[in-house]
C-alpha cells in the first residue's frame, strides 16, 4: 500500500495543477500542462504571466514546418517578462516593441487575468496582432490586455511567424509536407496557440468553452481564416474582426502561384535548394525580403490548412457559424491611393475611375457618385480593404448572428479615422499611447467601444445597460453602430458600391 504522506503529496500535486495560486513571495502561479509559471501581479490586482511558450521555437530543422509541441520543463519558469518578437522587416512607424529581441525563436503569448483560481471560468479574449502578416507583436502597449482584464476578461495575446518565416512556399517544402502543400506556417501558429488556450486557459481561471477570437487588419484576416480551418474548429465561441477579412477583391493565391514566388525569392537570397534556404541566418532572409521586386508573403489557399478558396467556403456556409462583430474605420485609407497624387476634383476622379475600371466606368461612376473626396476615399478604402470586410460581414450574417460597425472617431489632429486607429479605444488603451494628446470624447468613444467588445466576449452579444442598442446587421432600418464619442445605430447608404465590386468579381 502506498504510504500516506505519498498519497498526501500526490493529492496535493493534482489539486494545484491547473489553478492560479500565489507563491510564498504573493507572486502568482499557475500550473499548465508544460510546467509552471511564475507572473507578476499588477497594482490593480490583475495577474500576468508573460513570454509563456505555446509551441517549440520554430528554429533550424522546424523551420517552414508546422508548429511542435512544447517540451515539459522542470522547476517553475519565470513568466514575468515578454518574449521575443517574430523575425520582420522594418516597416510601420507607428509599431512599439516590448520585446527584448527579434529572433526565430518566437512561439510565445501572454496572459492577463484577473481571476484568482480557476473556479471563476471567466471568458476568454485572444487577440492576433496587426501588421500585414509581415511585422508586429504582441507586445505592442496598444494590444496590452490589462484593461481588458479589468473587465473581467482572460485577455491573451499571441505571436505568430510572420513575413517570409511564416508565409513562404516553395516546391521542396509542398514535396516534404505530408500533405503536399507549404505556407501558412503563421496561420497554423495561430491555431496551436488556441489549442494551448483549450487546454491550459482554466489554470489563469479562463473559461475555455467561452473564448472569442479577435484581431486587427492583418489580425482580421487571420480570424477569418480560423474561422474555415478545420484545425481550429471547436476552439472559440465568438469572433471579432476589425478592418479586414481573406474576402477581398484579390483572393490568395494558390500553392503553384505561391511557390513560384518562393522559387525567385530563393534565387534572390541565393540558395538553390531547401537546406541552403534552412541553413541562411534569419537575417539573410530578412534582408532579402527587403530587396526591390520581392513578394509579400501572405496567406495560400492551399487546399490544407484551408480546404477551399475563402470565398467559396463562406459562400456555403462551411466557415464556423459564430457570432461576429465586425467593421472599419471612415477613412482606410487616402484618396491618393486612386487619385495617384491629384487633387480631388470631378475630373480627376473621372478620369481615375476610367483608367481602373474602362468599360464598367460607367457603373463604378454611378456606385460613387456623391461628394468629393469622399467618394474617392470610400473607393481606395474599399479597393483595399473594406470590401472584404462588408463581404464577410454580408456572408456571415446568413448564417450566424452578426454585428456590424462603422469607426469615426479620428485621433486628435488626425484628418479622418484612419486605419487601425481604434486599437486603443476597443482595448481601453488610450493612456498606453503618449504621442495623441487624448480628450474627453476620445475617452467617452473609448469607454463605449470597450464596453461594447467586452460584452460580446462575455455574451456574443455587444448589448448592454448604458450602452445604446446595437442591431443586428440583418435587421430592418438602422443597424450599423456608428462608434464615436455619442455611439449611434445608424442607417448606411453603401450597399451599392459592394454590389458594384460583387459584380466585377462574378464578371467573366
Amino acid at each position: 500500500m502506498m504510504k500516506l504522506s505519498r498519497i498526501v503529496a500526490l493529492g496535493l500535486f493534482f489539486a494545484s495543477t491547473h489553478a492560479v495560486q500565489a507563491a510564498p513571495s504573493g507572486t502568482p502561479r499557475v500550473v499548465t500542462e508544460n510546467g509552471a509559471l511564475e507572473g507578476t501581479l499588477e497594482a490593480s490586482g490583475v495577474r500576468v504571466f508573460r513570454g509563456v511558450p505555446f509551441a517549440a521555437p520554430p528554429v533550424g530543422e522546424l523551420r517552414w514546418k508546422a508548429p511542435q509541441p512544447v517540451k515539459r520543463w522542470q522547476g517553475v519558469r519565470s513568466a514575468k517578462q515578454f518574449g521575443n518578437r517574430s523575425m520582420q522587416p522594418s516597416l510601420y512607424a507607428d509599431m512599439v516593441f516590448r520585446s527584448p529581441a527579434m529572433s526565430e525563436d518566437c512561439l510565445y503569448l501572454n496572459v492577463w487575468t484577473p481571476a484568482a483560481s480557476r473556479k471563476e471560468k471567466l471568458p476568454v479574449l485572444v487577440y492576433f496582432h496587426g501588421g500585414g502578416l509581415a511585422a508586429g507583436d504582441s507586445t505592442e502597449p496598444r494590444y496590452d490586455g490589462e484593461n481588458m482584464a479589468r473587465k473581467g476578461i482572460v485577455a491573451v495575446t499571441v505571436n505568430y511567424r510572420l513575413s517570409v518565416f511564416g508565409f513562404f512556399a516553395h516546391p521542396e517544402l509542398t514535396a516534404e509536407s505530408p500533405h503536399r502543400v507549404s505556407g501558412n506556417y503563421g496561420l497554423m501558429d495561430q491555431a496551436a496557440a488556441l489549442k494551448w488556450v483549450q487546454k491550459n486557459i482554466a489554470a489563469f481561471g479562463g473559461d475555455p468553452a467561452q473564448v472569442t477570437i479577435a484581431g486587427e487588419s492583418a489580425g482580421s484576416f487571420s480570424v477569418s481564416a480560423q474561422m474555415i480551418m478545420p484545425s481550429s474548429r471547436g476552439t472559440f465561441a465568438r469572433a471579432i474582426g476589425e478592418s479586414g477579412s481573406l474576402l477581398g477583391l484579390t483572393p490568395p493565391p494558390t500553392v503553384a502561384e505561391a511557390e513560384k514566388l518562393g522559387v525567385a525569392f530563393a534565387s534572390a537570397a541565393g540558395a538553390d535548394s531547401l537546406k541552403a534556404l534552412r541553413a541562411l541566418p534569419p537575417e539573410k532572409l530578412i534582408e532579402t525580403v527587403g530587396k526591390p521586386g520581392m513578394p509579400w508573403f501572405g496567406i495560400v489557399s492551399d487546399g490544407h490548412v484551408l480546404p477551399q478558396a475563402p470565398l467559396q467556403a463562406y459562400s456555403k456556409g462551411q466557415q464556423a457559424r459564430v457570432p461576429l462583430l465586425a467593421g472599419w474605420n471612415a477613412q482606410e485609407t487616402g484618396a491618393a491611393r486612386v487619385l495617384e497624387g491629384a487633387a480631388p476634383t470631378p475630373e480627376n476622379f473621372s478620369a481615375a475611375i476610367r483608367k481602373l475600371y474602362g468599360d464598367q466606368a460607367p457603373a463604378a461612376q454611378k456606385a460613387y457618385g456623391y461628394g468629393l473626396p469622399q467618394a474617392a476615399i470610400d473607393l481606395a478604402s474599399d479597393r483595399w480593404i473594406v470590401y472584404g470586410t462588408w463581404k464577410w460581414i454580408d456572408l456571415h450574417s446568413r448564417v450566424a448572428p452578426t454585428f456590424r460597425y462603422l469607426y469615426t472617431r479620428a485621433r486628435p489632429g488626425e484628418p479622418g479615422a484612419g486605419h487601425s486607429a481604434e486599437i486603443e479605444y476597443a482595448m481601453g488603451n488610450l493612456d498606453r499611447n503618449k504621442v495623441f494628446p487624448w480628450t474627453e470624447d476620445d475617452h467617452r468613444t473609448s469607454a463605449a467601444m470597450q464596453a461594447y467588445f467586452a460584452n460580446f466576449i462575455k455574451t456574443g452579444n455587444p448589448n448592454g445597460e448604458g450602452l445604446p442598442a446595437w442591431p443586428l446587421a440583418t435587421a430592418d432600418g438602422d443597424n450599423v453602430m456608428r462608434i464615436d464619442a455619442q455611439p449611434q445605430a445608424v442607417r448606411t447608404s453603401d450597399r451599392e458600391r459592394f454590389l458594384f465590386h460583387d459584380r466585377q468579381i462574378s464578371a467573366p
